[in-house]
């Protein structure tokens, strides 16, 4: 993905959304110091769109990103960690109670790029399910769903009607072929339980 990414810095990036929502409720748990070597090599200063998504038991708990690269990815973690625990407003703030179920995964983002379509088959046979990531926008309107979306939502015209639902238009918007649609790919990262 041309990011210097390693699993190593990707593993220290979920610590340290781990440990940024664990200091913001004032839990200090064992094994979760952050590895400071990984977090300060200057791959961590490129900046990429990063989103943060919390589950808990394998439902949605949060999920909270930047689609362009505006900081330091490490800063990005930190600030979309908080952002998905407590700022995420289809869900009440986290509880310290939630902290031990509680699954982060890190997706950095490639910068999206605008896919060029005709009509909405030319669109659907464009897209690559568990791969793209895909925006769509039509005036003030827009939404994006991450490439793991595509695991609940597989089919393309599902995938893209419940994109636009999300974006607050009708769901068959997509097929009138007069949307702007951008994909970008994702690098993503999971906790590892120890």
């Amino acid at each position: 993905m041309g990011n210097g990414l390693s699993e190593k810095h990707g593993q220290a990036l979920v610590k340290a959304a781990r440990r940024t929502i664990e200091d913001k409720l004032s839990v200090k748990k064992e094994g979760s110091e952050t590895d400071d070597a990984a977090l300060s090599d200057p791959v961590m200063q490129e900046k990429h769109g990063v989103f943060v998504t919390l589950t808990i038991n394998g439902q949605l708990r949060g999920c909270i990103g930047y689609l362009e690269g505006r900081e330091p990815v490490v800063d990005a973690v930190r600030h979309n960690a908080a952002n998905a625990a407590f700022g995420d407003p289809r869900f009440p703030p986290l509880k310290a109670s939630e902290l031990e179920d509680l699954d982060i995964e890190v997706s950095i983002l490639t910068d999206p790029k605008v896919l060029e379509y005709r009509d909405s088959s030319d669109l659907l046979a464009k897209l690559a399910p568990g791969i793209d990531g895909v925006i769509i926008r039509s005036g003030l309107s827009s939404a994006t769903f991450l490439p793991q979306v595509w695991e609940q939502l597989p089919g393309k015209e599902e995938f893209l009607s419940h994109l636009c639902l999300k974006a607050g238009l009708p769901s068959n918007a997509w097929a009138k072929g007069t949307l702007e649609v951008l994909t970008y790919r994702v690098r993503y990262f999971e906790e590892r339980k120890e």
